[in-house]
């Protein structure tokens, strides 16, 4: 038997059977995948084979790739390959009701007419003029378009969730309705400070992309009844009549998104005095808020050593960590709610803390909570703050979790059962109301979670927090319609150093006390210098022999402080670097090793194994 399969006949024999084997299992198994991915990137997600499973009249989708002009461009055309074998799930997940049709258009063809006409991106390669097409167009039998203009190579994160926005745009025959009533210009405005204008706020866009948005006066007296959702953002001082209206809207079975803040640094407030500056910048809802069954102290931000930001000061842009700027990780967040389960990080600036009221008939759920290092603080010391290290070093923690976002759910009482002036006749409970409040404005700004970038014209966003997917989160799951959520949250693939970040904070609080008192020695030893010093060359000619020798004293004692305190900063990366040192061991040195010994040990045994 091993004669006839060392033989070549027998070799010829097996390469046939491999042979046989492959051509059959392509063609038994030609959709069969193991994604062995540790969040399923290569297979579609519960929430895109809900949409699919949803359509209800058939959607073309056109895949236009240049793929000739990208010959020489290897990182373009796996994407790009990536990108097709995403589509080509989508459409066998369909069950006919999805048509994909992949067009490769040549310059001066129909089909660059075609690609040009649906609003494609064409992205220019070089001077020679040739332009590559990467995009994606959609129509539905209404005729109804939607486009990807362009797949950004940095944004594969998102392709996903891009590609099923698109066909959820176009099934559903109207998109839900989100009022926005707002008291920051999240619309875009006029800046007094910049003499500019400035583009509206990328978290509109992104809720632009899902839902139909209708701004709402400052002084509405009633929300339409077409509005799915209504999203407060800052409401200060609000009149009667609009507090009233939202309070019925809630009585009447709707759902309601509330961002308040005892300190907004996006509200620009007024060009006053740092007295009454820190309460113009500040919004609440308190009569609704009581009558849901809640509350946010007024002129308290929560200040948190753990999850402190770390921000540039100075000339220098030194980086020292802002208490009053956080940045949740994931066991900030409920892993158990909807909104925020698959979120991986979140970023606040002087958030405000939530309380359930002693009593209340509704639920009250912590979405977003600070770590047990944390201490409320008055909102006015933010007004001219310059050294966040100042909160650091008077950072007192409590050991207590603050709430800063919640949900708040079941029956509830109206904050007006008798009615306003000329409205007696409104409703006065409501057996269920859903409510999200969440305790500061900031984390919508862009600074606090997206980069934009311009591309020929659009404007990309690059997000490097997760507080756009919060708030599109909740609005989905508000309005009735999650089946996108499961797929933005699979967006995100970095993983925080929880080790080193750890590590850091102990070195900081180890050495930060040294590197004061440095601080201050180095300080005084350039003050005496500088009286030394004297700017007039006639009079420097005049020091003594005692003094000639202090000064030299004292540049000595600069140079050795100087010297010093570089040693102090190097030691703050002293245990990161050894980690990292341990590391590379661990996957340079260890592992080989001990196969090798494993190995080694393996033929010793065999060879004192008797025969």
């Amino acid at each position: 038997m091993k004669r006839v399969i060392y033989s070549g006949a027998g070799l010829l024999l097996i390469a046939l059977a491999f042979l046989v084997f492959n051509v059959v299992s392509g063609l038994l198994f030609t959709n069969a995948r193991l994604d062995l991915t540790e969040q399923k990137l290569y297979t579609i997600s519960e929430g895109t084979e809900r949409i699919l499973e949803e359509l209800e009249s058939p959607i073309e989708l056109q895949f236009f790739y240049s793929d000739g002009a990208v010959r020489d461009l290897v990182a373009l055309r796996n994407y790009a390959r990536r990108v097709e074998e995403l589509l080509r799930a989508y459409e066998r997940a369909a069950g006919g009701k999805l048509k994909l049709q992949v067009i490769d258009p040549q310059p001066f063809s129909e089909e660059e007419d075609r690609a040009a006409e649906l609003g494609l991106q064409a992205v220019p390669l070089d001077r020679g003029g040739d332009k590559v097409y990467f995009g994606l167009a959609g129509t539905n039998a209404e005729g109804h378009t939607q486009t990807i203009p362009f797949f950004p190579l940095d944004q594969e994160e998102f392709l996903e969730y891009e590609v099923s926005r698109l066909v959820q745009s176009l099934a559903t025959a109207q998109l839900p309705v989100v009022g926005v009533l707002s008291g920051l210009q999240i619309n875009g405005g006029f800046d007094m400070r910049t003499q500019q204008a400035t583009p509206p706020w990328m978290v509109l866009e992104d809720i632009r992309q899902l839902f139909h948005i209708e701004s709402l006066k400052h002084d509405i007296d009633m929300i339409p009844t077409n509005v799915s959702v209504l999203m407060l953002v800052h409401p200060k001082q609000l009149p009667e009549q609009t507090l009233y209206a939202v309070d019925q809207f809630v009585m009447r079975g709707g759902k309601v998104l509330v961002f308040v803040d005892p300190f907004s640094e996006a509200d620009p407030g007024s060009m006053m005095g740092p007295g009454g500056f820190a309460e113009e910048k500040a919004s609440e809802l308190e009569p609704l808020f009581k009558a849901w069954g809640l509350r946010m102290p007024a002129d308290q931000v929560v200040a948190d050593a753990s999850y402190a930001m770390s921000v540039g000061i100075g000339p220098e842009r030194r980086a020292v960590r802002h208490p009053g700027w956080l940045s949740l990780p994931q066991q900030a967040l409920d892993a158990e709610d909807v909104t925020t389960a698959s979120l991986e990080s979140l970023t606040m600036a002087t958030t405000g803390l939530l309380e359930p009221l002693e009593g209340a008939s509704t639920r009250f759920t912590p979405l977003l909570q600070s770590s047990g290092y944390a201490m409320p603080i008055e909102a006015g010391r933010f007004a001219a703050l310059q050294n966040p290290e100042e909160l650091l070093r008077g950072l007192e923690p409590t050991g207590e979790r603050y709430t800063l976002a919640a949900r708040i759910q079941g029956p509830a009482q109206s904050a007006y059962p008798n009615g306003i002036e000329g409205r007696k006749d409104g409703l006065k409970e409501s057996d269920s109301i859903n409510i999200i409040v969440v305790a500061d404005t900031d984390l919508l700004s862009d600074r606090m979670w997206v980069q934009v970038q311009d591309f020929f014209g659009q404007r990309f966003p690059q997000p490097w927090a997760d507080n756009g997917s919060f708030v599109i989160n909740a609005l989905d799951n508000l309005s009735g319609s999650d089946a996108l959520i499961s797929v933005r949250s699979r967006g995100r693939f970095a993983r925080p150093f929880v080790v080193v970040e750890e590590l850091q904070r102990q070195a900081e609080n180890r050495f930060r006390e040294t590197e004061e008192v440095l601080q201050r020695r180095l300080a005084e030893t350039e003050a005496q210098l500088a009286e030394l010093q004297s700017p007039d060359p006639e009079q420097a000619l005049e020091l003594t022999a005692e003094q000639q020798a202090a000064l030299q004293g004292y540049m000595q004692e600069k140079l050795r402080i100087r010297k010093e305190l570089r040693e102090v900063r190097y030691q703050l990366n002293a245990d990161i670097e050894a980690l990292g040192r341990t590391l590379k061991f661990l996957n340079i040195a260890l592992v080989p090793l001990l196969l090798t010994i494993g190995v080694l040990g393996l033929w010793f045994w065999r060879r004192r194994r008797p025969a």
